[in-house]
């Protein structure tokens, strides 16, 4: 098990499908995934799952994660209720330790002033313009983008979204990276004889 865990923002019209590739492979390699709810009460996601996080935001500290994920939600859009977990993303990045967003998740970090200095992307550009943020200079037509300890994607990208993750807490890397990439993205049969060589190991 690795020292520090992971931590996933869940929060009610969460998308939950957009991080479950990443979080099954994380566990895999060993991290806790550890829920974060804006308390400790229930949530209920787009796809109608209840969810009871194991911490609220408040009580999150940087120095004990080794990574925050923020998905998608109807609720980024619909308001301010989920700008604590922008701020707290500020504060995960000033220490240095890694934030994940993706779709909506990626226009709350857009009006906090997240992505003004760094390369990122999202669902499309005007999106991200439409919050009237700075970083529309910065913005790249790509599947998934890191930056600065940030990684952002659209919501079509969720494999995309989880191979950034990896290479970047180095759980995978080279042609065991590409190999899985390929394999969940594009049904390439040849990548799981390099997974499965590399798991051997």
């Amino acid at each position: 098990m690795n020292a520090n865990p992971v931590h996933h923002a869940v929060y009610d019209t969460y998308a939950d499908w957009e991080t479950g590739h990443a979080t099954a492979y994380l566990a895999r390699a060993g991290y806790e995934i550890r829920t974060v709810g804006p308390s400790r009460e229930p949530v209920t996601s787009i796809g109608g799952l209840r969810v009871q996080p194991a911490c609220a935001l408040d009580d999150v500290r940087p120095s004990e994660s080794s990574l925050l994920i923020l998905p998608g939600a109807d609720l980024w859009d619909a308001g301010d209720d989920l700008a604590p977990f922008a701020r707290k993303a500020r504060e995960f990045l000033d220490a240095g330790v890694p934030v994940a967003a993706i779709c909506g998740a990626t226009a709350g970090l857009a009006r906090e002033g997240l992505l003004d200095d760094r390369e990122h992307t999202g669902a499309v550009s005007f999106y991200l313009a439409a919050t009237g943020y700075g970083g529309g200079g910065r913005y790249v037509d790509a599947d998934a983008v890191t930056d600065g300890g940030l990684i952002t994607a659209g919501p079509t990208e969720p494999v995309a979204f989880a191979r950034e993750i990896f290479r970047l807490l180095g759980i995978y890397e080279g042609e065991v990276l590409d190999a899985w990439y390929r394999l969940f993205h594009d049904s390439d049969p040849q990548a799981y004889a390099v997974l499965e060589k590399a798991t051997a190991r």
